[in-house]
């Protein structure tokens, strides 16, 4: 074999295998998603004794993929070091036919159709150089029990299993990551020294099976759990205590209580630096969180606090997800988040807050409140967060005259506004001039202020859809390249639109008449939409467009004067046809 080749051969067997569908892609092996750097069998070296329908080459791969076998093929070479037989509709293995094969480092039988009947136990006792078994999607009840101790790497994923052996993954100091997601394992299932032996594994995937408890006696080497979509109720004292070098931890949708784990039960995951919770029973943010988190996921529990003491001990903490919980702003102590310099994006949407909350992180770039019950924006709610970038405000219930025209005075760097689906009915005064997208669709807009809008430089895109506009102001900014305003009440096209125009939205509106000169200032544009107003035919002359050389969509249908002289020129034509006869 050439040097260094048996690890590219081993790469070839996995990609070969990213055919095959897990339910979770996103805790696949991770060889397949590392390896796009491949080397495939070289048709030009066929084996002697190579299988038929097969590819093979010198360097013993053995290739019998995708190719509908229902049996074990015949003359495969003694001397195979790598052979795939994924996607075909395999029901069982002898023995016999693998022990014969004792060179074999790599056997991918990834979606086929065995079962622990037709895979015996003493099936790989003699592969005695296996490094990676693939048996995922298949139809197995119990895993092997015995496997290799030079097994590096197993995934038996997307099976029926209900029960693991002691020396399944025990023994097997070489082991580095197993995959068992989307079975049907129980705590019953699983034996108290299910990784005896194999203190090396790095990845486990447990996620989408029936288990109550965390695993007991977990690998200490252990960087990435998956325990997702089980059971969970309890994580026991001391579970993860071992764990100081996992970085990564998957609980959620899970059926945790704060009640099911106490002060230490994260303490000691010192390199932790992703933990998901989402999707529990959770009343609030569990205590003891270790402060190398830097994504910490608490979104949809029931969270209805958040004490002072549980957040500013995660120093590295940048992205807080807390959305769909039950929060009210006064249930938010108002150094919860002090001391937090590096969070940066915070989601508090989908709560019950009432008022913008006290306190907020001081560098906070993107701020998420929308679907709250915020009626009001004081003066100094948002006075120290100087690095804001992005708020969203959206459907809420906020009313123009609450507010405060120097709510957003301190936000200089402020890029995103959303006041969508509030109940305001003028423009708001005070938006900081660096804007360069503000939304205030599906409001009760009937009126824009003069100078609302004034200084407004930056803005880009501006967002009055739903709104009940009759008439605009006879300036808009000057470096506007979106303006909508489809569903209002216009009766013609908005003047002095802007030379940096380049989508206009009109449809759903009352106009009547397009001025020859209404696109005269806009030669940029690229996208008018009128759909849906009241259009006379002969106010459209082919003159109004002919100057917009970058205009690619011009969109007029649904017109009420298009369709009636559409409609009256079909009868026209009918009663012609019946005068002829």
């Amino acid at each position: 074999m050439l040097p260094g080749s048996s690890f590219l051969l081993v790469l070839w067997l996995l990609v070969s295998s990213s055919h095959v569908i897990h339910s979770q892609n996103d805790e696949d092996n991770e060889f397949l998603e590392n390896s796009s750097r491949l080397l495939n069998p070289d048709p030009n070296f066929p084996a002697l004794d190579c299988p038929k329908d097969c590819r093979c080459t010198q360097e013993g791969v053995v290739d019998c993929g995708g190719i509908d076998l229902k049996e074990f093929p015949m003359n495969v070479p003694e001397l195979t070091n790598h052979l795939s037989l994924q996607n075909n509709q395999l029901e069982e293995i002898s023995p016999e036919e693998l022990a014969r094969l004792y060179r074999l480092e790599t056997l991918n039988l990834q979606n086929n159709r065995l079962t622990s009947k037709g895979l015996p136990e003493e099936s790989f006792e003699h592969l005695e150089n296996l490094n990676y078994l693939y048996l995922a999607n298949n139809k197995l009840t119990v895993a092997p029990k015995f496997l290799p101790n030079t097994l590096i790497s197993a995934d038996f994923a997307a099976n029926y299993l209900t029960k693991i052996y002691g020396l399944t993954f025990g023994q097997k100091p070489n082991l580095r990551s197993v995959y068992l997601h989307n079975n049907k394992l129980s705590d019953a299932g699983l034996p108290d020294n299910m990784f005896n032996g194999s203190n090396n594994v790095e990845i486990l995937i447990m996620s989408s099976n029936f288990l109550k408890y965390v695993p007991k006696n977990l690998p200490p080497a252990l960087y990435k759990l998956h325990l997702k979509n089980n059971k969970l109720e309890k994580i026991p004292k001391g579970a993860f205590s071992e764990l100081s070098g996992l970085r990564e931890l998957y609980l959620q949708n899970n059926y945790l209580t704060n009640e099911g784990m106490d002060n230490e039960t994260f303490w000691k995951l010192s390199s932790l630096e992703y933990l998901d919770l989402s999707s529990n029973n959770l009343s609030q943010i569990p205590s003891g969180l270790p402060r190398k988190i830097v994504l910490l996921h608490l979104e949809k529990n029931a969270i209805k606090t958040i004490a002072r003491d549980v957040l500013p001990q995660i120093k590295n903490l940048e992205y807080l997800l807390l959305h769909n919980n039950k929060l009210k702003a006064r249930g938010i102590h108002p150094a919860a988040f002090q001391g937090l310099k590096k969070l940066h994006t915070v989601h508090l949407y989908n709560n019950m807050l009432e008022r913008i909350p006290s306190g907020l992180p001081r560098r906070v770039k993107t701020l998420m409140l929308l679907h709250n019950q915020i009626s009001e924006i004081n003066r100094n709610d948002f006075a120290n967060t100087y690095f804001l970038e992005e708020l969203n405000l959206s459907y809420n219930k906020l009313t123009s005259p609450q507010i405060h025209r120097e709510a957003f005075r301190k936000l200089r760097l402020l890029k995103s506004l959303d006041l969508s689906g509030n109940n305001l009915h003028t423009v708001p005064f005070g938006f900081p001039k660096n804007l360069q997208i503000l939304k205030l669709k599906e409001n009760e807009i009937s009126s824009i202020p003069k100078g609302t809008l004034a200084g407004m430089t930056k803005l880009r895109e501006l967002f009055l859809s739903h709104n009940k506009l009759k008439l605009t102001p006879c300036r808009l900014p000057l470096l506007s390249q979106l303006l909508d305003m489809a569903g209002n009440q216009l009766i013609y096209i908005p003047p002095g639109l802007p030379a940096s125009l380049e989508y206009l939205y009109l449809q759903n509106n009352k106009i009547t008449t397009v001025s020859e000169r209404a696109f005269e200032s806009t030669p940029n544009i690229k996208g008018i939409y009128l759909r849906f107003n009241k259009i006379a035919v002969g106010s459209l002359k082919e003159s109004i467009f002919r100057s917009l050389k970058h205009l690619q969509v011009l969109d007029i249908e649904g017109n009420l004067e298009f369709s009636n002289t559409s409609k009256n020129k079909d009868n026209s034509e009918e009663e012609e046809e019946e005068e002829e006869e």
